[in-house]
């Protein structure tokens, strides 16, 4: 998304885009207008084009800003790669887990808008999308050469898994009969039997 400067240009485009994650989350794409977004920020449409060029570019901005988000708040909290692999693997599935409750509406526009950007913008982000799995298949194939996990289809279990984890967005609601962590404690369970797991993981398990 284009920027600028200054702070309070720095706010609006933040507003702008919590804007538009919101309409699009409870909408759809093809449904929200441009001018929707500006009048949900308080500012009059043309204002808009200072920050982006267009909606789908703005969508396009929401998605591949989610993904890079994702990859670089997992990258500083990522456990050394020498460390056993279904500790990494407990560590991924809580990450996972807290990462997507917080936000909703982000996961449901990465998820279910992807059939609205350009051919494209579609690549980039589904490069995105495929760095993020090859998180988890890496640490599967490390498990499985540590004989920690049953043989499997590392690339299959690793989508399977993160569709797994990845629903919870869809259901979770703050109040809940479980907090966020106690739903992590059960999906770290899940995880380790989906992939055989043979040994313990880590402290929470």
């Amino acid at each position: 998304m284009a920027r600028k400067s200054g702070s309070n240009g720095e706010k609006t485009r933040i507003a702008v885009e919590d804007a538009a994650s919101r309409l699009i989350a409870r909408h759809g794409f093809a449904a929200v207008s441009m001018r929707q977004i500006a009048r949900e920020v308080g500012v009059q449409a043309g204002a808009l084009y200072l920050y982006t060029p267009d909606k789908q570019s703005l969508l396009y901005d929401l998605m591949r800003g989610h993904m890079e988000d994702l990859l670089d708040t997992w990258q500083t909290t990522a456990m050394p790669q020498d460390r056993p692999a279904l500790d990494r693997l407990e560590q991924f599935t809580r990450f996972h887990i807290h990462y997507h409750i917080a936000r909703a509406e982000k996961v449901f526009i990465a998820y279910m808008e992807l059939r609205n950007l350009s051919p494209e913008n579609f690549a980039e982000v589904e490069r995105l999308r495929r760095s993020y799995e090859q998180v988890v298949q890496d640490i599967l194939e490390a498990g499985v050469a540590e004989g920690a996990c049953a043989p499997l289809d590392t690339r299959l279990t690793s989508l399977a898994l993160i569709a797994m984890l990845t629903g919870v967005s869809t259901w979770y609601r703050d109040g809940g009969r479980l907090e966020p962590e106690a739903i992590a404690d059960r999906y770290v369970d899940m995880t380790l039997r989906l992939v055989g797991a043979r040994v313990a993981a880590g402290s929470g398990t």
